[in-house]
């Protein structure tokens, strides 16, 4: 129970995990539900997202010396690489906007409480929760602790399997009322998980989450 060796207990862990999710993403609706924003609800929520990423970093932290790493890329260390998925994500995300415009595809849930009270200060919160916080989070929960505890094996089939779980975690957290949505961010959440699988490192994953969320607050 006290090492990711144990079944059992990456079930326990993973449900805290997840818990801390469920309350950061409360919160958030709490706060976004109240026009103009008010100060307490903001000072909430900082308190309970501050509390949650860093009990996240901890625990990943801590876990990472029962993990033997093949190799470790430096999540800079193929430029190319990351050049080509930022613009892959920034070309899909602007797509994407376009095809909302012509109401093509339907907004995101964040996107309407936005466009429904828009404001500087719902601005910058959302660019704070939704563009950083919340990626952050939803990549901790749906690839690094995911792929700790249920995908190790070094095999394509678990490797592909991952990636398709991963996804669908990701767009489970991101919780869209929109069927073609859910399906988009799974594309995403797949997307981010390779690229964890292909540098081993979670900080990659994390940069184009965090640039795919900016960009979906900045084309509300």
């Amino acid at each position: 129970m006290n090492t990711p060796e144990s079944r059992e207990g990456n079930v326990i862990r993973y449900a805290v995990y997840l818990v801390g999710y469920v309350i950061v993403f409360a919160v958030v609706k709490l706060v976004t539900r109240k026009t103009p924003l008010h100060v307490w609800d903001l000072i909430l929520f900082c308190l309970v997202a501050a509390m949650i990423l860093l009990f996240y970093v901890y625990r990943f932290n801590r876990e990472q010396r029962f993990f033997a790493r093949d190799f470790k890329l430096p999540w800079l260390g193929s430029f190319s690489t990351v050049m080509l998925l930022t613009l892959a994500i920034t070309a899909t995300r602007i797509l994407i906007s376009y095809l909302q415009a012509y109401e093509k595809i339907p907004h995101y849930d964040f996107q309407l409480i936005y466009l429904k009270n828009e404001s500087v200060d719902m601005f910058w919160f959302l660019i704070l929760v939704q563009g950083i916080i919340l990626p952050i989070l939803q990549e901790f929960l749906a690839t690094g602790f995911l792929f700790n505890y249920a995908f190790r094996r070094s095999t394509t089939q678990v490797a592909v399997t991952g990636i398709i779980v991963s996804g669908i975690i990701f767009s489970l957290l991101n919780f869209q009322s929109s069927l073609l949505l859910i399906v988009i961010e799974i594309i995403y959440g797949g997307l981010f998980a390779w690229s964890y699988l292909y540098t081993q490192t979670l900080w990659m994953p994390i940069y184009l989450a965090i640039i795919s969320g900016v960009l979906t607050v900045i084309m509300a």
